[in-house]
Protein backbone atom coordinates (compact mmCIF):
# COMPACT_ATOMS: atom_id res chain seq x y z
CA UNK A 1 0.00 0.00 0.00
CA UNK A 2 1.53 3.21 -0.98
CA UNK A 3 1.98 5.66 2.25
CA UNK A 4 1.77 8.62 -0.45
CA UNK A 5 -2.02 7.91 -0.65
CA UNK A 6 -2.86 8.06 2.62
CA UNK A 7 -0.43 11.21 3.39
CA UNK A 8 -2.95 13.49 4.63
CA UNK A 9 -4.64 11.47 6.74
CA UNK A 10 -3.65 12.25 9.67
CA UNK A 11 -4.26 16.12 9.31
CA UNK A 12 -7.60 15.58 7.76
CA UNK A 13 -8.90 13.56 10.94
CA UNK A 14 -7.34 15.95 13.20
CA UNK A 15 -8.61 19.34 11.92
CA UNK A 16 -12.01 17.32 11.48
CA UNK A 17 -12.04 16.25 14.87
CA UNK A 18 -11.49 19.74 16.29
CA UNK A 19 -14.15 21.24 13.38
CA UNK A 20 -16.86 18.47 14.80
CA UNK A 21 -16.03 19.38 18.68
CA UNK A 22 -16.80 22.98 18.07
CA UNK A 23 -19.91 22.53 15.50
CA UNK A 24 -21.45 19.50 18.21
CA UNK A 25 -21.46 22.74 20.85
CA UNK A 26 -22.54 24.87 18.66
CA UNK A 27 -25.39 22.98 17.04
CA UNK A 28 -26.11 22.32 20.91
CA UNK A 29 -26.86 25.59 22.09
CA UNK A 30 -28.36 26.89 18.38
CA UNK A 31 -29.57 30.38 19.17
CA UNK A 32 -27.51 33.20 18.49
CA UNK A 33 -24.22 31.21 18.91
CA UNK A 34 -24.90 29.21 16.07
CA UNK A 35 -25.98 31.84 14.39
CA UNK A 36 -22.56 33.43 15.39
CA UNK A 37 -20.84 30.58 13.64
CA UNK A 38 -22.68 29.97 10.20
CA UNK A 39 -22.21 33.73 10.37
CA UNK A 40 -18.44 33.50 10.49
CA UNK A 41 -18.30 30.32 7.96
CA UNK A 42 -20.15 32.45 5.41
CA UNK A 43 -17.87 35.50 5.80
CA UNK A 44 -14.30 33.56 5.92
CA UNK A 45 -15.97 31.21 2.50
CA UNK A 46 -17.55 34.35 0.79
CA UNK A 47 -13.68 36.27 1.52
CA UNK A 48 -12.35 33.14 0.13
CA UNK A 49 -14.20 33.78 -3.00
CA UNK A 50 -12.87 37.34 -3.15
CA UNK A 51 -9.31 36.45 -2.78
CA UNK A 52 -9.19 33.42 -5.44
CA UNK A 53 -10.85 35.81 -7.94
CA UNK A 54 -9.16 39.35 -7.09
CA UNK A 55 -5.93 37.97 -5.17
CA UNK A 56 -4.49 41.08 -5.26
CA UNK A 57 -6.67 43.00 -3.13
CA UNK A 58 -6.81 41.71 0.47
CA UNK A 59 -8.57 44.50 1.86
CA UNK A 60 -11.14 44.53 -0.96
CA UNK A 61 -11.76 40.79 -0.02
CA UNK A 62 -12.61 41.24 3.61
CA UNK A 63 -15.05 44.25 2.98
CA UNK A 64 -17.22 41.78 0.76
CA UNK A 65 -17.01 39.48 3.53
CA UNK A 66 -17.74 41.45 6.31
CA UNK A 67 -20.40 43.38 3.85
CA UNK A 68 -22.02 39.43 3.44
CA UNK A 69 -21.54 38.74 7.34
CA UNK A 70 -23.93 41.99 7.87
CA UNK A 71 -26.29 40.42 5.64
CA UNK A 72 -26.73 36.98 6.70
CA UNK A 73 -27.00 38.68 10.34
CA UNK A 74 -29.78 41.38 8.63
CA UNK A 75 -31.40 38.62 7.70
CA UNK A 76 -31.89 36.55 10.57
CA UNK A 77 -32.01 38.98 13.03
CA UNK A 78 -34.52 41.05 11.82
CA UNK A 79 -37.33 39.10 9.64
CA UNK A 80 -38.40 42.45 7.96
CA UNK A 81 -35.34 42.57 6.21
CA UNK A 82 -35.72 39.21 3.70
CA UNK A 83 -33.12 37.42 2.59
CA UNK A 84 -34.56 38.57 -1.45
CA UNK A 85 -33.38 41.91 -0.19
CA UNK A 86 -29.96 41.65 1.25
CA UNK A 87 -28.74 38.65 -0.24
CA UNK A 88 -28.39 40.05 -3.73
CA UNK A 89 -26.36 43.02 -2.75
CA UNK A 90 -23.33 40.24 -2.35
CA UNK A 91 -22.96 38.83 -5.72
CA UNK A 92 -23.83 42.78 -6.78
CA UNK A 93 -19.98 43.80 -4.97
CA UNK A 94 -18.38 40.96 -6.74
CA UNK A 95 -19.76 41.91 -9.98
CA UNK A 96 -18.89 45.72 -8.98
CA UNK A 97 -15.50 45.54 -10.16
CA UNK A 98 -13.60 43.14 -12.63
CA UNK A 99 -12.21 40.08 -11.34
CA UNK A 100 -11.47 36.45 -12.34
CA UNK A 101 -14.38 34.60 -13.19
CA UNK A 102 -16.26 36.86 -11.88
CA UNK A 103 -19.89 35.91 -13.25
CA UNK A 104 -19.12 32.15 -11.65
CA UNK A 105 -17.97 33.45 -8.29
CA UNK A 106 -21.13 35.79 -8.19
CA UNK A 107 -23.33 32.85 -8.75
CA UNK A 108 -21.14 30.55 -6.41
CA UNK A 109 -21.48 33.64 -3.35
CA UNK A 110 -25.53 33.68 -3.90
CA UNK A 111 -25.35 29.52 -3.16
CA UNK A 112 -22.99 30.20 0.31
CA UNK A 113 -25.01 33.04 1.11
CA UNK A 114 -28.51 30.64 0.77
CA UNK A 115 -26.89 27.54 2.46
CA UNK A 116 -25.74 29.87 5.56
CA UNK A 117 -28.68 30.99 5.42
CA UNK A 118 -30.52 27.12 5.03
CA UNK A 119 -28.37 25.91 8.11
CA UNK A 120 -29.66 28.59 10.33
CA UNK A 121 -33.52 27.63 9.41
CA UNK A 122 -33.12 24.13 9.17
CA UNK A 123 -31.65 23.72 12.96
CA UNK A 124 -33.65 26.78 14.22
CA UNK A 125 -36.91 25.56 12.90
CA UNK A 126 -36.74 21.85 11.33
CA UNK A 127 -34.70 20.93 14.62
CA UNK A 128 -31.43 19.11 15.91
CA UNK A 129 -32.69 15.83 13.93
CA UNK A 130 -32.74 17.25 10.55
CA UNK A 131 -29.67 19.53 10.75
CA UNK A 132 -27.88 16.14 12.10
CA UNK A 133 -29.22 14.08 8.75
CA UNK A 134 -28.21 16.81 6.69
CA UNK A 135 -24.52 16.87 8.04
CA UNK A 136 -24.38 12.85 8.25
CA UNK A 137 -24.96 12.89 4.63
CA UNK A 138 -22.72 15.37 3.74
CA UNK A 139 -19.71 13.68 6.17
CA UNK A 140 -20.64 10.11 5.45
CA UNK A 141 -20.53 10.52 1.60
CA UNK A 142 -17.17 12.10 1.95
CA UNK A 143 -15.54 9.91 4.13
CA UNK A 144 -16.81 6.52 2.23
CA UNK A 145 -15.85 8.81 -1.31
CA UNK A 146 -12.21 9.15 -0.23
CA UNK A 147 -11.83 5.55 1.14
CA UNK A 148 -13.65 3.64 -1.16
CA UNK A 149 -11.68 6.36 -4.20
CA UNK A 150 -8.05 5.58 -2.51
CA UNK A 151 -9.02 2.03 -2.09
CA UNK A 152 -10.63 0.60 -5.13
CA UNK A 153 -9.41 3.29 -7.55
CA UNK A 154 -11.22 2.63 -11.07
CA UNK A 155 -12.33 5.35 -13.40
CA UNK A 156 -12.38 9.00 -13.00
CA UNK A 157 -15.42 10.64 -11.65
CA UNK A 158 -14.47 14.20 -13.98
CA UNK A 159 -10.99 13.93 -14.42
CA UNK A 160 -11.44 16.97 -16.29
CA UNK A 161 -12.22 19.27 -12.93
CA UNK A 162 -11.17 16.77 -10.27
CA UNK A 163 -8.88 14.39 -11.52
CA UNK A 164 -8.73 12.54 -7.73
CA UNK A 165 -12.82 11.46 -7.50
CA UNK A 166 -13.66 8.29 -8.90
CA UNK A 167 -16.90 6.42 -9.65
CA UNK A 168 -16.12 3.66 -7.13
CA UNK A 169 -16.20 6.77 -4.58
CA UNK A 170 -19.14 8.64 -5.97
CA UNK A 171 -20.93 5.58 -5.58
CA UNK A 172 -19.83 4.74 -2.37
CA UNK A 173 -21.00 8.00 -0.96
CA UNK A 174 -24.43 7.08 -2.59
CA UNK A 175 -24.78 4.65 -0.67
CA UNK A 176 -23.57 5.12 2.95
CA UNK A 177 -25.85 8.63 2.63
CA UNK A 178 -28.69 5.52 1.79
CA UNK A 179 -27.50 3.76 4.60
CA UNK A 180 -27.69 6.32 6.66
CA UNK A 181 -31.29 7.41 5.70
CA UNK A 182 -32.48 3.83 6.65
CA UNK A 183 -30.55 4.27 10.13
CA UNK A 184 -32.85 7.50 10.74
CA UNK A 185 -35.88 5.84 9.67
CA UNK A 186 -35.33 2.62 12.02
CA UNK A 187 -34.71 5.19 14.66
CA UNK A 188 -37.88 6.66 13.91
CA UNK A 189 -36.89 9.84 12.67
CA UNK A 190 -38.17 9.74 9.50
CA UNK A 191 -39.96 7.81 6.77
CA UNK A 192 -38.91 5.66 3.74
CA UNK A 193 -38.72 8.60 1.52
CA UNK A 194 -35.26 9.81 3.51
CA UNK A 195 -33.95 6.67 2.26
CA UNK A 196 -34.22 7.93 -1.45
CA UNK A 197 -33.74 11.27 -0.78
CA UNK A 198 -30.05 11.19 1.13
CA UNK A 199 -28.27 10.28 -1.80
CA UNK A 200 -29.70 12.83 -4.06
CA UNK A 201 -28.25 15.24 -1.28
CA UNK A 202 -25.36 13.48 -1.00
CA UNK A 203 -24.82 13.78 -4.73
CA UNK A 204 -25.67 17.86 -4.27
CA UNK A 205 -23.31 17.72 -2.65
CA UNK A 206 -20.76 15.99 -4.56
CA UNK A 207 -21.84 18.90 -7.09
CA UNK A 208 -20.99 21.77 -4.72
CA UNK A 209 -17.33 20.20 -4.32
CA UNK A 210 -16.95 19.71 -8.59
CA UNK A 211 -17.83 23.40 -8.65
CA UNK A 212 -15.68 24.48 -6.22
CA UNK A 213 -12.94 22.22 -8.06
CA UNK A 214 -13.50 23.77 -11.45
CA UNK A 215 -13.63 27.60 -10.18
CA UNK A 216 -10.08 26.83 -8.38
CA UNK A 217 -8.54 24.95 -11.71
CA UNK A 218 -10.07 28.23 -13.51
CA UNK A 219 -8.36 30.78 -11.43
CA UNK A 220 -4.93 28.71 -10.86
CA UNK A 221 -5.45 27.76 -7.21
CA UNK A 222 -4.85 24.66 -5.63
CA UNK A 223 -6.98 25.14 -2.33
CA UNK A 224 -9.34 28.00 -1.91
CA UNK A 225 -7.09 29.14 1.61
CA UNK A 226 -4.65 27.38 3.75
CA UNK A 227 -6.53 28.06 7.23
CA UNK A 228 -7.27 24.61 8.14
CA UNK A 229 -4.69 21.81 8.26
CA UNK A 230 -4.99 18.89 5.37
CA UNK A 231 -8.22 20.38 4.17
CA UNK A 232 -6.94 23.66 2.40
CA UNK A 233 -9.80 26.65 3.61
CA UNK A 234 -13.40 26.62 4.65
CA UNK A 235 -14.44 26.78 1.37
CA UNK A 236 -12.93 23.40 0.63
CA UNK A 237 -13.79 21.91 3.48
CA UNK A 238 -18.11 23.05 3.58
CA UNK A 239 -18.32 23.41 -0.41
CA UNK A 240 -20.73 19.93 -0.21
CA UNK A 241 -22.57 21.08 2.66
CA UNK A 242 -23.41 23.95 0.38
CA UNK A 243 -24.45 22.00 -2.55
CA UNK A 244 -25.93 19.59 0.30
CA UNK A 245 -27.91 22.40 1.84
CA UNK A 246 -28.77 24.70 -1.62
CA UNK A 247 -30.83 21.42 -2.75
CA UNK A 248 -32.42 20.67 0.49
CA UNK A 249 -33.85 24.53 0.69
CA UNK A 250 -35.22 24.32 -3.29
CA UNK A 251 -37.04 20.99 -2.02
CA UNK A 252 -38.52 22.53 1.13
CA UNK A 253 -40.17 25.04 -1.16
CA UNK A 254 -42.28 22.29 -2.23
CA UNK A 255 -42.68 19.77 0.09
CA UNK A 256 -41.89 18.43 3.65
CA UNK A 257 -38.80 17.01 4.76
CA UNK A 258 -39.33 13.52 5.69
CA UNK A 259 -37.54 13.49 8.85
CA UNK A 260 -39.00 15.29 12.35
CA UNK A 261 -37.66 15.33 15.73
Amino acid sequence: MSTDRWADLKPRVASAAVMLAVGAIEIWLGGWWFLILITLLTAVMIWELARLSKPNQPGMALAIAGFAALCLIADEGWPSLSAWIVFPLVPLAFLAIPRRQQTAVAAISVAVLVAGHGLFVLRDEAGTVAFLWLLGVVIVSDVMGYFAGRTLGGPKFWPAISPKKTWSGTIAGWVGAAVLGLCFVLAGYGSFWLILLSPFVAFAGQMGDIVESWLKRRVGAKDSSTLIPGHGGVLDRFDALVGAMVLVMVLTRFFDLPIGG
